[in-house]
């Protein structure tokens, strides 16, 4: 009884040592291992291990995984002061991925929190060192810039920055009033132009309608008989119908020379 308890004792035991020797990994994952507090190498190199099976000495090796995944990170709003001193709380958005995994665990604590912090007051920064206007319309230039300079800080760990985006700008109050009040009148300024662009160009075609008239004086008839026929068409209970002129000359004329004959006529009879 008792050599069966204990081989069954000694069969746990092996259990749970190889249960502790034995680790899988991911494929998204290296790991990094530790023997007796120094890196473990191969050829003199340290490498990292993974993905797949891995075969640790229990209490002598320590493995530390890492993520080769690209991470999303969030950073919090940023209370920036401009160049042009306006206050506005900006947040924004990192895409990196950890490209050297014993660099990563070696050369910093924590690459995640580290990386976090250096965006932050990377951010507070650069927003800092624009203006307002620069930082609404020129916000490509800004994500560039942030990029490259959380790239350079963040090589020597072993972690590659991949892409910065500015998400939003949180502006005060009065300075909304303020821009809407500049949109509103740009847009005034816009239709001014516009309204005076198509006074001119009226003029122009009517310079050149006058130009036209003046050769052909039956075609100012035509224009006033069509504008005539346009009014009618409102239901007008009264219509001012102005004659020109010159439409009533030849019949004043006519009735001139009908006027003369009757007096030829009238004095042929006296003297008869």
């Amino acid at each position: 009884m008792i050599p069966s308890l204990s081989f069954l004792v000694l069969v746990i035991l092996i259990l749970m040592i190889l249960a502790s020797a034995l680790r899988i990994l991911n494929e998204y994952e290296r790991g990094v291992i530790f023997r007796l507090g120094r890196i473990r190498t191969v050829g003199g190199t340290p490498t990292p291990k993974g993905p797949g099976l891995i075969f640790l000495i229990p209490v002598v090796d320590k493995l530390v995984k890492v993520s080769l995944r690209t991470v999303t990170m969030d950073v919090a709003p940023q209370d920036v002061i401009t160049r042009d001193n306006i206050s506005i709380k900006v947040n924004a958005v990192i895409y990196f991925r950890v490209m050297d995994p014993i660099r990563a665990v070696i050369e910093i604590e924590n690459y995640l929190y580290g990386t976090s912090q250096l965006a932050q007051t990377t951010l507070r920064s650069v927003c800092g060192q624009v203006e307002l206007d620069d930082l609404l319309y020129q916000r490509e230039k800004i994500n560039l810039q942030l990029q490259e300079i959380l790239d350079k800080h963040t090589d020597p760990w072993g972690v590659k920055v991949t892409a910065v985006e500015v998400k939003a700008i949180d502006l005060p109050e009065e300075m909304r009033r303020a821009m809407a009040k500049q949109a509103e009148a740009e847009r005034e300024r816009r239709s001014k132009v516009i309204r005076a662009e198509g006074e001119f160009q009226a003029a122009e075609r009517l310079k050149d309608a006058a130009v036209i008239i003046a050769v052909h004086p039956m075609a100012l008839t035509l224009r006033y008989l069509q504008t005539l026929t346009e009014v009618a068409t409102d239901k007008n209970s009264t219509t001012i119908f102005p004659i020109p002129i010159d439409l009533i000359k030849p019949f004043l004329k006519l009735a001139e020379r009908a006027e003369m004959n009757a007096e030829r006529v009238e004095k042929g009879k006296e003297t008869s």
